[in-house]
C-alpha cells in the first residue's frame, strides 16, 4: 500500500508512522520548509490529567502508551514520565481537587491528592505557599520543536517514507491521488489531509460547512531554571478549562471565587513544563473570535509570570521567547477529532484541539485501523 499524507505536523506525521510501522510506503507533503504549525507551539505535554471521561479519556490514555513505546525507539524525542502537579490554595480549590480524585477513573489517570510537603517531594522545585495539590501520575511530555525532525529521521531510515516540503496541495484529481503546486501528481491508496488550522484553500473546497473552527493562544517560554522542575504544573484555573473537573465543587468554585479579570478576559490558566534544555515553556491563553489579533498582549505574560512565581517562590528567569499559535478544534468540543471521507480514497483527519500533541499517536492509530492499512 502506498499513503500520501498531506501536513508535516503531529497528526500527520503520526499518520506516517502508522502507516510506516505496518509496511506500507508513505510519501508525506509539507507546504512549509518545515511544520511551523500547533505542532511546534504547544508545551510538548502529553496531558491526561483534564480528559473527559469515556472516549477522549480513552484516546489520551492509549496516545500516551504509544508515546511511551515510540519515545523509547526514538530518544529524540525527549519523552519523559514526569506527571503532573496542580497545587491548591484554598477551600473551594481543595474540593475541585478531592472531586477529581473521587472519580470512578482516578487510578486510570494515576489522580491522588496529595498534601504540600508530599508535593513538595515529587517537585521540590515548588518552593511557593500552597496547601495541597492533585498529582497525575500519567501525564509525561516530549520536545514539540523537535519531535517532527527525529520521527522523520526515523522514518527515512525505514526505506518506505519520503518527506516533499514547499510544496502545497491544491487538487484532488482522482481516486487516492493529489496535484500539488508544482504541477506534481501523488497517487497512493489512500490520501490522509492532516492540515491542521489550514482550514481554507482545498478543505473548504472539500468541506464548505466543515465544523471546525480555529484558536488561538499566546505562550513563552524562559532562560534554564538552573534546576529541576520535576513535574508539569498548572494552576487551579485549568480546573475551569479541563472537562475532568466537572462537579458541583467546580460551580461553587465558579461562583465563589471568579477568575481574576486578566485571566478570565483572555480564557487563561497556567501551565508549565520544563524543556531538556532547563527553560519553562508557560502559558496560555485562548482566544476564539475572528478575525485574531495580529499582536501578543503583556497583560497575559505578566499575569501568568506572577502565578508561576507564586507557585516557584522565586522569580522566573529571563524571558527568551514569545509567541502566539494557531489550532484547529471541532465545534463539538466532546469530539476528539473530525474524521471525514472527503472524496474516492481521501480523508481528512483535523480538529482535535489541545488534545493534538496528546492524542496523535492514537488518532493515527485509529484512522489506520478504520481504513484497514
Amino acid at each position: 500500500m502506498r499513503v500520501i499524507v498531506v501536513g508535516g505536523g503531529v497528526v500527520g506525521t503520526m499518520h506516517a508512522w502508522q502507516a510506516v510501522e505496518r509496511g506500507h510506503e508513505v510519501v508525506q507533503i509539507e507546504r512549509e520548509a518545515e511544520a511551523r504549525g500547533a505542532s511546534l507551539r504547544n508545551f510538548g505535554q502529553i496531558w491526561v490529567s483534564g480528559r473527559a471521561g469515556g472516549e477522549e479519556l480513552d484516546t489520551a490514555l492509549r496516545a500516551r502508551e504509544l508515546w511511551e513505546r515510540i519515545g523509547a525507539e526514538v530518544p529524540g524525542l525527549g519523552f519523559r514520565a514526569i506527571g503532573s502537579l496542580t497545587p491548591v490554595r484554598n477551600a473551594r480549590e481543595h474540593a475541585v481537587a478531592e472531586a477529581a480524585a473521587a472519580r470512578p477513573d482516578a487510578a486510570a489517570r494515576g489522580y491522588e491528592l496529595v498534601t504540600a510537603a508530599e508535593a513538595r517531594g515529587i517537585n521540590p522545585a515548588l518552593r511557593g505557599d500552597f496547601g495541597a495539590a492533585l498529582w497525575c501520575e500519567r501525564d509525561a511530555a516530549v520536545e514539540p520543536r523537535t519531535a517532527q525532525l527525529h520521527l522523520r529521521e526515523a522514518l527515512r531510515a525505514t526505506g518506505r517514507y519520503t518527506f516533499l516540503p514547499g510544496r502545497e496541495v491544491r487538487e484532488v484529481v482522482g481516486a487516492g491521488a493529489v496535484r500539488d503546486d508544482h504541477g506534481d501528481v501523488h497517487r497512493g491508496d489512500a490520501v490522509v489531509l492532516a492540515t491542521g488550522a489550514w482550514l481554507s484553500g482545498l478543505v473548504r473546497e472539500l468541506v464548505p460547512d466543515l465544523p471546525v473552527r480555529r484558536v488561538r493562544l499566546q505562550m513563552m517560554q524562559t532562560a534554564p531554571l538552573g534546576e529541576a522542575l520535576t513535574t508539569s504544573v498548572a494552576d487551579a484555573d485549568s480546573f475551569r478549562y479541563y472537562p475532568a473537573y466537572a462537579s458541583p465543587a467546580l460551580d461553587e468554585l465558579n461562583a465563589g471565587q471568579p477568575q481574576e479579570p486578566v485571566a478570565a478576559a483572555h480564557a487563561m490558566q497556567l501551565l508549565m513544563v520544563q524543556r531538556r534544555d532547563g527553560g519553562l515553556t508557560i502559558g496560555d491563553t485562548h482566544e476564539y473570535e475572528h478575525p485574531f489579533a495580529f499582536d501578543t498582549l503583556e497583560d497575559p505574560y505578566e499575569h501568568v509570570t506572577a502565578v508561576a512565581e507564586s507557585f516557584l517562590g522565586r522569580p522566573l528567569p529571563r524571558i527568551r521567547h514569545r509567541w502566539a499559535g494557531v489550532y484547529a478544534q471541532c465545534t463539538d468540543t466532546t469530539r476528539v477529532v473530525h474524521r471525514l471521507q472527503v472524496a474516492d480514497g481521501v480523508w481528512l483527519v483535523t480538529g482535535p484541539g489541545g488534545r493534538g500533541m496528546t492524542c496523535s499517536p492514537a488518532i493515527a492509530e485509529t484512522t489506520a485501523n478504520e481504513l484497514g492499512w
